[in-house]
C-alpha cells in the first residue's frame, strides 16, 4: 500500500533543453509553409528533462507536475489576442488524453492516393461547398463525419498522432493559403513526426518501434481551462498541446499550436 502511495504521489521536476532544436522550426521552406497555412508563430516545441521514471499509469501526475513546475511556468506562454502571455495562476489540474503513436512510415496514408480524394498527379481533389468556394475532398474527409469519403480512414487510424499532425497542417490557421497538391503537406508531416518521436531498433529481432508517449493534454486553473486556451476556444481543434515523452532519455516536449492569425514574415 505504501508503494502504491508513492507511485501515486510521485513528483517530477523540469529543466529546460533549450540547446535541443527542431529542424521544422528551423529550416527556412518548412517555415515558408507554416506562414503560408497561418501557423508561423503559432506552433511551438519547447523540450525540457526531468528527473524519475515515467510510467503511461502515471501520466496525470506527470502533466499535472509538469504545469506546477516553476521551471516550466516561467518558461510557458500562451497566446491571447495575438500576444504572448503568461500563465496567470496556478494550474490546480489537468485532463490528459492517451494518444496512440505507432506508426513507422507514410503508408498510413495512402488510402488518398486510390480513393478520389488525391489525382495520380498529386492534386487535390475541388469539391462544391456553400460556405467555402475553395473546399476540396481533402479536408471534406478529414472534418466532414457525413462525408462519403470520411470512412477511408478508421477511428483507429484518425486515433494515430501521424494522422492528427497531418490533419493539423491541413486544416491550418485563420488565414489558411490551401495547397493545390498533397506532397507539401505530407512532406511536412514526415518532417516533424521524425523531429518529435523517438524510436529504438531490437537488438535481437532489429525491429524499429516508437518509444515515445504521446499525451494530448490541457491544464485547469481555479477559474476554469486555461492552456493551451480556455474552454471556448477548446471547440477549435486547432488549438492543441500535447506532451512528447522518451521515458528512456527522460526528456518530455511540449508541442503546441493556438489557432489565429500567423506572421506574415520569418
Amino acid at each position: 500500500m505504501a508503494a502504491e502511495k508513492c507511485a501515486f504521489e510521485q513528483t517530477f521536476s523540469f529543466h529546460p533543453l533549450p540547446t535541443k532544436k527542431f529542424s521544422f522550426l528551423q529550416d527556412k521552406d518548412t517555415s515558408v509553409l507554416l506562414m503560408k497555412w497561418s501557423m508561423l508563430g503559432r506552433i511551438s516545441a519547447q523540450s525540457y528533462s526531468f528527473d524519475h521514471s515515467f510510467f503511461p499509469y502515471n501520466s496525470e501526475r506527470f502533466a499535472l507536475c509538469f504545469f506546477r513546475d516553476p521551471d516550466v511556468v516561467s518558461s510557458l506562454r500562451k497566446m491571447e489576442a495575438g500576444v504572448w502571455v503568461p500563465l496567470e495562476k496556478p494550474v490546480v489540474s489537468v485532463s490528459v488524453e492517451a494518444v496512440p503513436c505507432t506508426q513507422l512510415s507514410m503508408e498510413l496514408f495512402d488510402p488518398i492516393y486510390s480513393c478520389g480524394i488525391v489525382r495520380p498527379s498529386g492534386h487535390v481533389v475541388k469539391c462544391f461547398h456553400d460556405v467555402h468556394p475553395d473546399y476540396d475532398e481533402l479536408r471534406q474527409m478529414l472534418q466532414d463525419e457525413d462525408s462519403e469519403r470520411y470512412h477511408v480512414f478508421g477511428r483507429e487510424q484518425r486515433a494515430e498522432f501521424l494522422f492528427r499532425l497531418f490533419k493539423h497542417l491541413c486544416v491550418g490557421g485563420e488565414l489558411c493559403q490551401y495547397e493545390d497538391t498533397v506532397d507539401p503537406y505530407i512532406s511536412t508531416t514526415k518532417q516533424m513526426y521524425k523531429d518529435l518521436i523517438s524510436v529504438q531498433k531490437d537488438p535481437e529481432t532489429k525491429q524499429i518501434s516508437v518509444v515515445s508517449t504521446v499525451l494530448k493534454v490541457c491544464a485547469h486553473d481555479e477559474s476554469g481551462q486555461c492552456y493551451p486556451g480556455t474552454q471556448e476556444e477548446e471547440e477549435e481543434d486547432q488549438t492543441f498541446a500535447y506532451l512528447i515523452v522518451d521515458t528512456f532519455k527522460r526528456h518530455v516536449t511540449l508541442f503546441s499550436h493556438f489557432y489565429g492569425v500567423g506572421n506574415f514574415t520569418l
